[in-house]
């Protein structure tokens, strides 16, 4: 089911993605990979942040470089899989708010705790090499979720304090 010593950013959907991989970030090593055998379709989701280590540790200050890249970003409302790989340095997860009509992704305001009102969530990848929630995905940890989605938009987001500010959001369309 998992494969510890793993490459899952070589796995299929990331493979193509780590081309895409913005100059200056660090790509942590995988530890492990998601079950190969999901329901529905998929989505990949890259999570990252640029010149961060392991020694820093706390919330991320904000004006950090963080990325949250999801392939692809456009889908077929019903079963859809998500498979989120944690490729930086800091602890990140992938959380599922839907946006409201005209509401534009990546212009939620975040709260005094550096995090956004997840009111609405449909869901999360948030375990480290596992499915669900739980404490974040530690570097080089993949987790996995899989959601039914009524078409719609959504944004996918990283709600840890100061991430969402640093950039870790992006548009999803289901139709």
């Amino acid at each position: 089911m998992m494969g510890h010593g793993s490459r899952a950013g070589t796995g299929s959907g990331f493979g193509s993605m780590m081309s895409a991989v913005p100059h200056g970030y660090r790509m942590s090593r995988p530890v492990c990979t998601a079950p190969t055998s999901r329901p529905g379709k998929t989505v990949y989701v890259m999570l990252g942040d640029m010149g961060m280590t392991r020694m820093m540790r706390g919330a991320a200050p904000l004006g950090a470089h963080m990325m949250l890249r999801a392939v692809p970003s456009l889908m077929r409302a019903g079963q859809v899989g998500f498979v989120v790989a944690n490729m930086g340095w800091r602890i990140h997860e992938m959380v599922v708010l839907p946006l409201a009509p005209g509401q534009p992704a990546g212009e939620r305001v975040p709260g005094a705790d550096g995090r956004v009102d997840e009111t609405g969530s449909l869901g999360e990848a948030s375990a480290t090499c596992g499915a669900g929630a739980g404490d974040g995905i530690t570097p080089g940890g993949v987790g996995w979720v899989t959601l039914d989605l009524p078409a719609g938009r959504y944004e996918l987001v990283c709600n840890l304090p100061n991430h969402y500010a640093d950039g870790m959001h992006q548009l999803l369309i289901v139709r």
